[in-house]
């Protein structure tokens, strides 16, 4: 058993914060972060053998939950082999043909290692094909920390108590412009001033990374519309919703075809990949048959190939989807009781197997400027308490719950019974302490 106050010195020692990424850190919430040791099915331990049900998953991409059996069997399989060639393998055809399978829009797809580095290339393309720099992006919405799109978006900023990054330097900035979600006057009026200079409008169509900010469908009907309508090309981040809503994401969900799509986490099956995807008239524009250049030395390496293609090839399997709407929905009625038996104001939001505590009176938000600021103070104080009950929620107010196959009725109603408790617990002042 490893002591958590030593390792985490440490950590820190050895890294920015004691973390590779900042929200890790517990700086929203109470407490120390433990540190993960293990994972099976719905559950992680951590390095002092306290139990957990989880519903982080790795921030979305385990929807088959820890340590699969046919993922780490193909993993297993795939590394006796080598675990990387700078070269094409077969089994990066065969994900590349599942990819497009559930985004028929689309005729071809480039792999690349992160949702990062997908949005970013995406954004290149867009304005080779198009020849216009402008980038219109929504506040709360998330697409990675490339320069451009370090603008307004996403858990990390908003935990940080940031509206961008030092570092970004304002000649990028102000080639994107920043719209609010669910303002359909805001949209035409920005294209009705600056239509002729939009590359590209891109969002999450169901953003999830500020909150569950659930998008009307008549406002991402209008975005096809301006974009068409200008000459513009609309691209779908789906780094979480894709494959995790639909086989075919948001864009199946939603009916609308957008002219780009990007992918990340669960066609990576828990290793690190991202993709874009769009019809050929686009697609062909990157190199090596185009001007527009993108490389990566770890793109479509053999293991994430092989991790996507097992995850893929179980969420094909009869009644998988049905069986998340089913323990999401199960998660959804336990949280709304347990609220609504509590002091506190607050709705569970909800799509399949993304959860959401809109910790505010009121209808759950749409946009990034409907959150009470307020909320965050309260999962301040309920997180520690979730954790010390034996569930595992993501160290951010504005991040979302996942659910795998893997999670069953009991670790569903773990998760309620541990919120049940840390809302006592709060209504009545009690400390926070570790989970036994």
């Amino acid at each position: 058993m490893v002591v958590v106050k030593s390792l985490l010195e440490r950590a820190r020692a050895a890294m920015p914060g004691g973390v590779s990424s900042p929200v890790r850190a517990f700086g929203s919430v109470a407490g120390d972060p433990p540190f993960l040791a293990r994972g099976a099915g719905a559950e992680v331990w951590d390095t002092e053998g306290r139990r957990y049900v989880d519903l982080v998953g790795s921030w979305g991409p385990l929807i088959l939950g820890h340590a699969h059996p046919a993922v780490v069997e193909a993993v297993t399989r795939t590394a006796r082999d080598g675990l990387t060639f700078g070269a094409t393998c077969e089994a990066e055809v065969e994900l590349a043909e599942r990819v497009l399978a559930g985004y028929p829009f689309a005729d071809k797809v480039r792999f690349v290692s992160s949702g990062t580095e997908a949005v970013m290339s995406a954004v290149r393309l867009a304005r080779g094909a198009t020849g216009r720099d402008v980038v219109v992006k929504f506040e709360g919405c998330y697409h990675g920390h490339s320069d451009g799109l370090l603008v307004k978006g996403g858990s990390g900023l908003a935990t940080q108590g940031l509206p961008a990054s030092a570092g970004v330097p304002e000649a990028y900035t102000r080639l994107t412009e920043v719209l609010p979600l669910d303002d359909e006057e805001a949209a035409r009026k920005l294209f009705a001033e600056q239509g002729d200079r939009i590359a590209l409008v891109l969002i999450e169509p169901i953003p999830a990374n500020a909150g569950l900010l659930l998008q009307r469908r008549a406002f991402l009907e209008l975005l096809r519309e301006l974009t068409t309508e200008h000459g513009a090309l609309l691209l779908f981040d789906e780094v979480i919703s894709g494959f995790r809503v639909a086989p075919g994401g948001a864009t199946e969900l939603f009916g609308i075809r957008p002219d780009l799509v990007t992918l990340g986490k669960i066609v990576g099956g828990g290793l690190p990949v991202g993709a874009y995807l769009a019809p050929a008239a686009l697609m062909d524009q990157v190199a090596p048959l185009g001007p527009v250049y993108q490389a990566g030395t770890l793109s479509g390496n053999p293991l994430a190939m092989a991790a996507g293609l097992a995850t893929l090839r179980e969420l094909e399997r009869p009644g998988v989807y049905a069986a998340l709407e089913e323990r999401g929905a199960r998660l959804e009625a336990g949280w709304s009781r347990a609220l609504a038996r509590s002091a506190v104001d607050g709705t569970v939001r909800r799509v399949g197997s993304i959860l959401w505590l809109a910790l505010q009176a009121g209808t759950p938000p749409r946009s990034w400027h409907a959150i009470d600021a307020r909320a965050a103070e309260v999962y301040r104080d309920l997180h520690g308490r979730v954790l010390a009950a034996g569930t595992w929620m993501a160290p951010s107010a504005y991040e979302v719950a996942f659910l795998s196959t893997a999670h069953t009725a009991e670790h569903v109603d773990r998760a309620v019974s541990a919120l049940e408790t840390a809302l006592a617990a709060l209504s009545v002042g009690e400390g926070t302490g570790p989970a036994q």
